[in-house]
């Protein structure tokens, strides 16, 4: 006998509503938010979507590199321990390429712009993208080292600068390229290791070299279809040639002699910084070349826009304001660092301003508007410079001139702030700088050599310019340092040993707290009012990567590089028969997990060390694979 049982048709119609409720909302809560022009814009203030994710190079396109994360903070920081690693990858040298986190999900590149995806709480690679650079022939071309520092996230896409001078759009889910531009190309002595910057719906890069005879320059591209919106040319270039614009126009008149022929320098390489409301793209450009100025066609003149922080206009592309920190630059001070955009209240004024801890020693705080100076002051000792006039032109001390005579004067010549990231913490109102405090040999060739920038070393004792000193002393045997700097007030608020210019960085965070990684190996956790050490660990690397930190199910992360990973062989993108190789290290409260074998101590970042300088400031040790910036 048959048996059924009828069940009401509306029943029925209910259980697959809600099913297919459930499911929508399941796919719902899958789909990632997607990070567009308002996500990024509102990223670090309280409209802040996605406060646990770290979405651009500097946290925020003020490029604060500030968390408002604080699980981690200054009563529990000394509970850090090792959540996991992962390991890089063949390529060795150092590594500078800041991670990005989003949909939990760690997003890395390597020295030759490998870039790969884990899952940020566990470190299982979710895919990883090689866009095969010929080493061979690519080698050579590099000016200042193998390095990347970083990638943009937009639109459900990674943007990855590759080395070559080619700049990829990946499928952040799949990691499936979507489109391809060319930025520049080795032939030309060009490389591409900037973290590219989002701008509206435009990327911003620039490309390296300025050691090399090339013309420094960034542009703008369509950031959903990879097209060149508009390039700026950061210095002029052949005068029997139309000017390409009013800014190139009024530059030249700051030139002198065949200066083209030998490129004239300008590189861009490191900071941009986006005010979306002034619809300004601001970035630092490199030194004049060659950097010896005798032997850049005429003297005593500016060299515009060498040295200089620049606002240009997004749409157009046209340039708005200008300052340079360094005219007439015969240091290799240039001024890529780090353009940080801060609110303050100066004077009891509110101000919409820029910031910079430049090479050359000071700190710049400038009308990010209009391009107004406001105050500068030296950060570190500096006697290169008496101090500045009332525009904020540096007063050049005679004696710092060498055409002659080797001298050594401060800050050293890789700068008093380089690269590496300095932060800044709403709660105490500093910046905290990685800084360098020894001096530098400055000795110019007799004669320009092709493919000189005209520095020589002939091994005469050089005259110590000690005297007179402007800036913050020394401590006796300090050379580097990590240093929390007023720029309200322009003062030093207090200053530890270890840090450095070049390599590692900061990150500020509402718990209190200044993340540090030295490029010796450390890693530490630092009280953000006081400069007190809570926690610090040997990681056994060098040539270490500036940090972040970011949350997954309500746990806190802190994620940085780690380099010095000594290849056997430099064959090809695919060696990995590597001693030691680099590391993605992953930190958080009570983690358990083993430091890996340690690699053995590397040649000091201290460009003392060596006179050789590339337009990435670093000095370069004798293995080609090796060189650091």
């Amino acid at each position: 006998m048959r048996t059924s049982r009828q069940i009401p048709v509306a029943f029925v119609l209910g259980i697959f509503a809600l099913s297919g409720a459930g499911w929508l909302r399941a796919q719902s809560a899958a789909r990632p938010a997607n990070v567009d022009g308002k996500i990024l814009r509102n990223a670090g203030t309280t409209s802040d979507a996605l406060p646990g994710s770290w979405l651009s190079y500097g946290r925020n396109q003020s490029e604060t590199r500030y968390s408002t994360l604080r699980l981690i903070n200054d009563t529990n920081a000394k509970r850090l321990g090792l959540a996991w690693t992962y390991v890089t990858g063949a390529g060795g040298g150092n590594q500078e390429g800041t991670p990005l986190m989003w949909n939990n999900t760690l997003y890395g590149i390597t020295t030759w712009s490998v870039v790969y995806a884990l899952d940020a709480r566990t470190g299982k690679q979710l895919w990883r993208w090689d866009p095969e650079v010929n080493q061979a022939a690519v080698r050579p071309k590099i000016c200042c080292g193998t390095v990347n520092r970083g990638m943009a996230l937009y639109n459900g896409m990674i943007i990855a600068p590759v080395i070559d001078g080619r700049l990829e759009a990946l499928d952040a889910l799949t990691g499936k390229p979507v489109w391809e531009a060319r930025v520049a190309f080795p032939q030309d002595l060009y490389t591409v290791t900037m973290a590219p910057r989002i701008a509206g719906d435009k990327v911003i890069v620039g490309a390296s070299g300025g050691d090399k005879a090339t013309r420094g320059f960034f542009a703008a591209f369509d950031a959903k279809t990879g097209h060149q919106a508009w390039k700026f040319y950061t210095v002029p270039g052949n005068p029997e040639l139309p000017p390409e614009n009013e800014a190139m126009k009024a530059a030249l008149k700051t030139w002198g002699g065949d200066f083209w022929t030998k490129g004239g320098g300008g590189a861009v390489w490191d900071g941009i910084a986006y005010d979306p409301e002034a619809n300004l793209v601001y970035v630092g450009t490199g030194n004049a070349e060659p950097w010896v100025q005798k032997f850049r066609g005429a003297q005593n003149v500016d060299n515009l826009y060498t040295c200089s922080i620049l606002a240009v206009d997004l749409t157009s592309g046209q340039l708005k304001w200008y300052f340079q920190t360094t005219p007439n630059d015969n240091w290799d001070f240039d001024s890529v660092q780090q353009l940080m955009l801060l609110d303050l209240n100066i004077k009891g004024k509110p101000r919409k301003v820029i910031v910079q801890a430049s090479k050359n020693g000071f700190f710049w705080v400038l009308d990010r508007i209009t391009g107004e100076f406001i105050s500068g002051a030296p950060f570190v000792k500096t006697t290169w410079a008496l101090g500045l006039d009332p525009k904020g032109r540096p007063i050049v001390n005679p004696a710092a001139y060498y055409d002659t005579d080797p001298i050594s004067i401060f800050p050293t010549g890789g700068g008093a702030h380089n690269w590496s990231p300095m932060s800044y913490s709403p709660q105490t109102g500093w910046v905290y700088i990685p800084v360098f405090l020894q001096p530098f040999t400055y000795e110019a060739a007799k004669e320009l050599k092709p493919g000189s920038n005209g520095y020589a070393r002939s091994g005469r004792e050089p005259k110590l310019i000690d005297s007179p000193a402007i800036g913050p002393p020394t401590a006796e045997g300090m050379r580097t340092a990590l240093e929390a700097w007023d720029p309200v007030n322009q003062k030093m608020a207090w200053r530890i040993d270890g840090g450095g210019g070049i390599g590692g960085g900061t990150v500020a965070t509402a718990g209190n707290l200044v993340f540090q990684t030295i490029n010796d190996g450390r890693f530490r956790a630092v009280t953000a009012d006081k400069g007190e050490v809570l926690y610090e660990i040997q990681t056994g690397r060098s040539g270490m990567a500036p940090p972040i930190t970011y949350t997954v199910d309500g746990k806190q992360y802190v994620a940085f590089q780690g380099g010095w990973g000594r290849a056997a062989t430099t064959v090809g993108p695919t060696d990995e028969t590597i001693e030691h190789p680099p590391v993605l290290f992953v930190f958080a409260l009570d983690g358990k997990a083993e430091l890996p074998k340690a690699a053995p101590p590397q040649p000091s970042n201290n460009r003392n060390n060596n006179p050789k300088r590339d337009d990435d400031n670093a000095p370069k040790p004798p293995a080609p694979e090796q060189q650091q910036n």
